[in-house]
Parts: structure tokens; sequence; C-alpha cells
């Protein structure tokens, strides 16, 4: 946990001490402040992942503090308070604290709800769709559109495709693609490279010569994510050049029509 800091601003010295002791012995980072301003110095300098907050501060507004916090970039904010009743606790979390714990409170409470707001901050929402340019793959629906075509994939081959893509171009042992597209199976990672021949065939123009699903040496596989941007770069050049060279023939076709009328006049 030792890359996770923690701003602890509480006006009581001792409980402050308290509570920054118990989060260092954990292996957080914790940066202590007794003000408001020592708290806003402090954020900005170390940019804290969470900040336990007291609400009651002698020299300023918590509750405003918070909203300040909450302003910037979005850290969690534990809110400390001696005011326990329903419409403090309301406004605490309005003004945008994450979780509001009120005094007196229990060393193990106060860590558990640490660890949980960290926690929640430690896991990413998975996303629902990924765009390379010429390949989206849904994962939702778990369909995928490649150059503007669905393909049709069997099970196999979607978790297939979508390990290589989201490994950005990483190359990818057998095994360990064995263990991410179907980490409940127990199969020969060797069986990877039929489902890989089968892949190829769909999405290789010469899947004798694969440039997007490529083979490296005692190793596996990996994705070729610069082949589709350089696609995608020459697509967009090409259709540049063609509006350009339309636009160049405007004229001359426009004279010719002239000259035609002039002719027929004539």
């Amino acid at each position: 946990m030792g890359s996770v800091c923690i701003e602890i601003i509480e006006g009581n010295p001792h409980l402050r001490s308290l509570l920054g002791w118990h989060l260092q012995q954990l292996d957080y980072r914790v940066f202590q402040a007794a003000s408001i301003y020592q708290a806003r110095e402090a954020f900005l300098t170390h940019q804290p992942t969470l900040v336990v907050l007291d609400a009651d501060l002698p020299d300023s507004d918590g509750i405003e503090f918070c909203r300040w916090l909450h302003r910037q970039q979005q850290p969690l904010i534990l809110m400390l308070s001696a005011r326990s009743n329903e419409a403090d606790i309301v406004t605490g979390l309005k003004a945008g604290a994450d979780d509001y714990l009120s005094k007196p409170f229990g060393m193990q409470e106060f860590l558990a709800r640490v660890e949980a707001l960290v926690r929640r901050k430690r896991t990413p929402v998975a996303p629902a769709y990924l765009d390379y340019g010429a390949l989206q793959i849904d994962l939702i629906q778990r369909r995928v559109r490649f150059k503007g075509e669905f393909m049709d994939l069997t099970p196999q081959e979607f978790s297939l495709l979508y390990v290589l893509a989201q490994a950005a171009g990483m190359p990818l042992s057998r095994s360990e693609l064995l263990r991410r597209a179907w980490p409940d199976a127990i199969d020969n990672p060797r069986t990877i490279d039929t489902h890989v021949l089968s892949l190829r065939k769909k999405v290789e123009l010469d899947p004798r010569q694969p440039s997007l699903i490529q083979t490296i040496r005692n190793v596996g596989y990996r994705f070729n994510i610069e082949m589709l941007n350089t696609n995608v770069s020459q697509n967009q050049h090409i259709s540049q050049s063609t509006a350009k060279l339309t636009q160049n023939q405007q004229p001359k076709n426009q004279f010719t029509a002239q000259h035609s009328t002039i002719s027929s006049g004539r």
C-alpha cells in the first residue's frame, strides 16, 4: 500500500497523530495538516488518493473545503465529525464526501472504512466497448466489427481476439493467452495455435502471411495495433487526396462546359 497517499486534516493533534500512526503501520504514505491553509498546500503538493477531513475545523468550514476538494481531481474523501444527526451526514455527503464517520469511533472501524475506499479506487470500471479504429469490440453483446463489417466469431475466437487486442501490442505466451482467454479451461497451450489459425482466416488478408496477429518466435503471439492505426491514417490521407483531386477537377470541368456552350453558340 506504499503507493497510496493519505492526507489527514484534523484539528485535534492527538487524534491526528493517532490516525496517522495506525495508517503508517499499514504502509500508507501519510501527510498531516492542522488547518485549511496547510491542508490546501499539502493537497496540491502530494495529490493524495484519500483525504481524511475533519468537518469541524477551528479555522474554517470543513464542508466548504470538502466542496473545494471535490472540484479538484476528485480524491476520495472520508469526513469525520462530532455531528451525527441525519441532516449533517446528508450535508457532508452532498458536499462531496464518499463516506462519513461520526465521532467518537473505533480505530478498527476507521481503518476498515479507509481500506474499503482505497479498494474502490483500485477497482476500475470495466469498459463496455473497445475502439481500435478499424476494429471495434463490443464487450456487452460480444460482437466484433472489422473494417465496417461484423465478424462471425466463435466464443473462443472472440475471447482470444479481445485478450490479444487488450494487450496493446505486447506479446503474450500461449500459456498466458490460455489463462486470460479461458481461465476455467484445462487444456494444452498448443490449442491456442488452432484458434489463432482459425481467427487469422477471418481477419487477415493473407492468413499464410499474417500481419495483424503476429507470431513472436519463442514467445507466442502479439496483436499488431500499429497496423490498424496505419490503415486509418492511410485511409484518411486517401480521402483527403481524393477530395483535393475532386476540387481541382471542378474548375476544369466548368471551363469545359462553358467552352462547349460557347462553341454551340457559334
